[in-house]
Order: C-alpha cells, then structure tokens, then sequence
C-alpha cells in the first residue's frame, strides 16, 4: 500500500470517528410522565373531620405528591385533575422552592371548569394549544370532549416530539343506557382520534405521543379507537410493570379493586425511540398518600 493510500485511508478514519462522536452528542433522551394528581384544587372531601363540600386537597397530600414527581424528574409531566391556574401555579412554585424547577406550566381550559389537563416542562415548547371544539355524536345529540385535548410540541435534536395530552370520561354516569360511562368515552376518543389524525394524516412518518387518563383499560373501544381507524395503524399502546410486576394504576378504595386505566400510546414512527419498548409504572415512597392514581413514565431515546 502507497504512501497515500495509507493517508487517505487513515482520513477516513479521523472523518468515521468525528462522525460517531458527533452522532453520540446530538443523542438525547426524553422522560415523559402522566400523572393523574386527584382533585388538586376544590373538591367534596370526606376529611377527619367529616365531610366538606369545596374542601382543598390536604397538605398532607399535597407534601407527598411533591415528593413523587420530585422522584419522577421528568421532563415533561402532564397532569390531571389540576384546579384552576392558581393551583397550577401553586404546585410549580412549591416544586421549585424543593429544588425541582419547571420552566413551564400550562393549563387546558375546556368545559369541564373544576379539573383540568396540565402540564409541566423544563425546556421550552416550539408550539401549545388547547383543543376545545371537539364533538361527538351521543344518542343522536352533539357533546363536546369535556376536557378538550392539549397539544404541545418539543424540539429535539432528533425532530419534533408531539405530545397530545387527554382526559377521557369517569366511569360515573347518570344514564342506564349507558353503563360506566363506556360510549360517552369512546365517542371522545373518535374525536380525539380524528383530531390527531388531521395533525398527522400520515402516523407511519410522524411522531407524536397519546397520553393521560383514559379511564378505560386497553381492551375497550376507546383504546381501540385511539390505535386504529380502518387499516390505519394511529399508535401503539405501550404496556409496563412497576418493580414488583404489576401493571395496575388506579385504586379505587371503595371498592378496593385497581385497575390500569392510565395510558401512553406512541405513533409507529416514535416506537423505535422508547425505551425497553415499553413504560414504567412508579411505585415509590408517598405514591399511595398522593393520589388514587399512580404515575406512568416513558423513556424516549432520540
């Protein structure tokens, strides 16, 4: 070998290895969490000292929620069950003071006045909206998506990330026809769903994340909905465990039963980027004193 094929090969070793070190640099990875926080603002209690009507969430309760998403460190949390912005305001502030310091905090203010969708970021947000105009049919009457759908996109050296942030119906309902609420919830998803898909008319090439309480377990119609339309493959469900092994998110104590009704989907174009393929469900210190819900977290390499 020449003299100059022996530079011109050790070249392209300089310029292979620039390249790789450049490559591991631009790499980023990207914690995202939901979190339903119950009744973070006036609510109907039944307290130690009976029952109150308006009453706050505890303090008690509110030390320990600090302390689970102070463990969380995401960077993007989005809630639910926030009060109004004042309370929103209230929790970022008390996070900071604790060390944990969001840059951003953003409500959704849809028709449902009491709880809302929130959500917190560390880093700047390229676009965010609340969609309020959602409709769906409901025993041949129009209903609007009670908690609208928040938007909001992250800039990354990979691309935009989108998240789409939701809150279907409780399970509570006032009508015999239907039972828990499950068409109520499935005809939000459809609205949610074709919202997403008029953002994003090609999912195999976008990459967005579905994600919040969807009161509803991942056999349901709206979980269905939420996934596919026709042959159109919209996202995947994401499925996890906690660090025993088990997969439920809420616990309803009157019942005393749990169930995983907490979600994040992920387009196809994004499913290449979580982590371990799947989420985390958090079981730490002070999850059971903070809510009824436990906090769902993906991890995304980019």
């Amino acid at each position: 070998m020449s003299a100059a094929e022996l530079c011109l090969r050790y070249l392209r070793y300089l310029l292979l290895g620039s390249a790789l070190t450049l490559g591991a640099a631009s790499a980023e990875t990207l914690t995202i969490a939901t979190y339903n926080i119950e009744n973070y603002g006036p609510a109907n209690r039944m307290t130690a000292d009976g029952y109150r009507k308006d009453y706050p969430k505890p303090e008690a309760e509110k030390r320990a929620l600090r302390q689970v998403i102070r463990a969380l460190n995401a960077d993007v949390l989005v809630m639910q069950e926030m009060g109004p912005q004042a309370y929103l305001d209230e929790l970022r502030r008390d996070l900071k003071t604790e060390g944990l310091d969001y840059a951003l905090a953003v409500l959704a203010s849809a028709a449902d006045a009491d709880r809302h969708v929130a959500l917190l970021a560390k880093r700047p947000l390229q676009a965010v909206s609340t969609h309020t105009d959602l409709e769906f049919s409901y025993f041949g009457a129009k209903e609007p998506v009670k908690r609208g759908l928040l938007e909001a996109t992250i800039a990354t050296p990979a691309g935009d990330v989108t998240l789409f942030a939701v809150h279907l119906k409780s399970r509570f309902t006032d009508r015999p026809d239907d039972p828990m609420s499950a068409i109520r919830r499935a005809g939000e998803a459809t609205a949610i769903r074709d919202r997403v898909l008029k953002r994003f008319p090609n999912p195999a090439e976008s990459r967005f994340i579905l994600l919040g309480d969807c009161n509803d377990s991942r056999t349901s119609k709206a979980l269905a909905f939420l996934q596919k339309r026709g042959k159109t493959q919209i996202a995947t469900l994401l499925h996890g465990t906690d660090s025993r092994g088990e997969t439920w998110t809420h616990h309803y104590r009157r019942e005393e039963s749990y169930s995983r009704v907490d979600q994040i989907l992920v387009s196809p174009a994004l499913l290449p980027a979580v982590k371990d393929q799947g989420v985390r469900i958090y079981d730490g210190v002070g999850v059971s004193e903070a809510s009824d819900h436990r906090p769902v977290v993906v991890v995304l390499k980019l």
